[in-house]
């Protein structure tokens, strides 16, 4: 963990000699930034690590100028893991070659800097609905390893998810309970499409105060 934030360190100082940040590398050439619009437009994929990420910002989520998604293609991987097979499904999920987790979404200031990691319903991204435990084994495999549209920026989101792993994981322990209880308290709906549950979870972060945190400072 420790290695990965002085990743993310390095990443701000090589963007912030040129006046740069990580939201602004993927919003580059991309037009007006509209709500719900994906950004880059065909989003982020590293196919040799079966990892994807955009940026957009929606309704629900405080004060972020916008957040980041990140997903493994699960479908791809050479041993797919189960989805959930305990809701009922009312909207089809994605299936076989074309499953999909989402990992965390990571909220981001109006400076291009995190503020926050969060958990959404599963209608929010389309994804497969997986166990907490499944999503969490997925972590370490989320890397994204090529220079489009942004090295650092990349650099940067793959670091993330490895200095922030227990609180991911925390998090998608809470995601878990908070259905588990919405499902019980309405057992003839499908949790996982029901709009007035969006937001699942949040979690405040700052990247210097975990660190020193780990350092023991």
């Amino acid at each position: 963990m420790l290695a990965a934030g002085n990743e993310i360190r390095e990443c701000y100082r090589v963007l912030e000699r040129g006046g740069l940040n990580v939201v602004g590398e993927v919003l580059r050439e991309q037009g007006d930034f509209v709500e719900l619009e994906h950004y880059p437009r065909d989003d982020v994929e590293d196919i040799g690590h079966y990892s994807q990420y955009y940026y957009h910002a929606h309704r629900g989520v405080g004060e972020a100028h916008g957040h980041f998604h990140t997903f493994i293609r699960t479908g791809l991987l050479a041993s797919p893991p189960l989805p959930e097979a305990t809701f009922q499904v009312s909207e089809p999920w994605p299936r076989e070659q074309a499953a999909i987790a989402h990992l965390i979404a990571i909220a981001m200031d109006d400076w291009g800097y995190p503020i926050g990691l969060f958990t959404t319903n599963r209608w929010v991204t389309g994804e497969t609905w997986y166990a907490a435990e499944t999503v969490a084994g997925l972590l370490p495999g989320f890397v994204i390893d090529h220079a489009n549209p942004s090295w650092p920026t990349n650099r940067w989101i793959t670091a993330m998810l490895r200095l922030f792993h227990p609180q991911i994981e925390a998090l998608l322990a809470h995601r878990d309970a908070c259905i588990g209880l919405w499902q019980r308290a309405l057992p003839e709906c499908d949790v996982l499409e029901d709009r007035r549950l969006e937001v699942i979870g949040y979690l405040p972060i700052s990247v210097e105060a975990w660190m020193a945190q780990l350092q023991g400072s």
